[in-house]
C-alpha cells in the first residue's frame, strides 16, 4: 500500500481493505466542454471502519461514491473493492460486484408504484436462499429499524421526504452489504432520527465487517465516525481522526 494514501489507524491495518484508491481521475464532457472533476485520488477504508467525506459542493465527493460503488467506469487510475480491481471491469463484472454494496443516495430513487415495504424487500431479493416470507419479514424489521414500522404500505408519494430518505436507507441496509456508500442520508432527517439512523449504520459497521463511505456536513454524528477525510477541487486534501476535530469543523465543510 502506497504509504502516502489516506490509511486507516495501525490498529485496523491488518483488516481486509473494502477500498483501495491510488491516482483515481475523472472527467464529464468532451472536447472544449470537458471538465476534470477528480485529480489523483488516493485512500483506502477497512472493513468494518466508518468514514466520513466533506467538503464545499461540487468538488467531486458523490462523483467519488458512484465510481467506488461500480456505477460508472473508472476512466483513469485505480479502484478496487474488496480487491477487485473495477478500472477495465466489465459491465456484468461491476453488477455483481454492486450486489455487496450498499447505496444511499439523496434522490431515494423509490418505486413509485411500490409500497416502503415491497420497496425495501428488492434489498433483500438480493439475498440469496431466502424464501418470500423471510425477505419480506426482513423488509418489516428494517422498516420498523427507521421508525417506519406503521408506513408499510404507504406508497412513495404518502411519505415526507424524511420518509423517503429512511426507506432508501431500510432498502440499502436489507441487502446486508460489505460496503456501504451513503450521500447525506440525514440531510432531510430531524437531529434525533438523523443520529438513530446512523447508530444503525454504526452497527452494521462493527458487528457486520461493513466499511462505511459517508458524505456528509452533520456534526451531529461525528462521533461515530472512525476518520474524516476532507475533498477540495477533486482532491482529498487532509485526513483526520474523528475525535480529534470539533463539530464546527465539520459543519464548515
Amino acid at each position: 500500500m502506497p504509504s502516502d494514501l489516506p490509511q486507516p489507524p495501525t490498529s485496523q491495518l491488518l483488516t481486509p481493505l473494502a477500498i483501495e484508491i491510488a491516482g483515481l481521475s475523472h472527467w464529464y464532457g468532451e472536447g472544449k466542454m470537458r471538465r476534470q472533476v477528480l485529480e489523483g485520488v488516493d485512500l483506502s477504508i477497512a472493513s468494518g471502519e466508518v468514514v466520513l467525506l466533506t467538503g464545499p459542493s461540487g468538488c467531486g465527493k458523490t462523483t467519488l461514491l458512484t465510481l467506488v460503488g461500480a456505477l460508472r467506469q473508472v476512466q483513469a487510475g485505480q479502484v478496487k473493492v474488496f480487491g477487485q480491481e473495477l478500472a477495465g471491469s466489465s459491465r456484468a463484472e461491476r453488477q455483481q460486484l454492486r450486489r455487496s454494496i450498499g447505496m444511499i443516495f439523496q434522490g431515494h430513487n423509490l418505486l413509485r408504484c411500490l409500497s416502503a415495504e415491497q420497496n425495501v424487500q428488492m434489498g433483500a431479493d438480493l439475498l440469496d436462499g431466502l424464501s418470500y416470507r423471510a425477505r419480506r419479514d426482513q423488509a418489516r424489521e428494517w422498516l420498523r429499524a427507521v421508525g417506519l414500522g406503521d408506513q408499510l404500505h404507504k406508497l412513495p408519494h404518502d411519505l415526507s421526504g424524511g420518509q423517503k430518505q429512511r426507506v432508501a436507507i431500510a432498502r440499502a441496509l436489507a441487502t446486508k452489504p460489505r460496503l456501504l456508500l451513503a450521500d447525506e442520508p440525514t440531510a432531510a432527517l430531524d437531529s434525533r432520527t438523523g443520529r438513530d439512523v446512523v447508530v444503525l449504520l454504526h452497527g452494521l459497521a462493527k458487528e457486520q465487517g461493513c466499511g462505511v463511505l459517508m458524505v456528509t456536513h452533520d456534526p451531529r454524528i461525528l462521533d461515530l465516525a472512525d476518520r474524516v477525510l476532507r475533498m477540495e477541487d477533486g482532491r482529498v486534501v487532509d485526513s483526520a481522526a474523528a475525535d480529534s476535530l470539533a463539530p464546527g469543523q465539520l459543519a464548515a465543510g
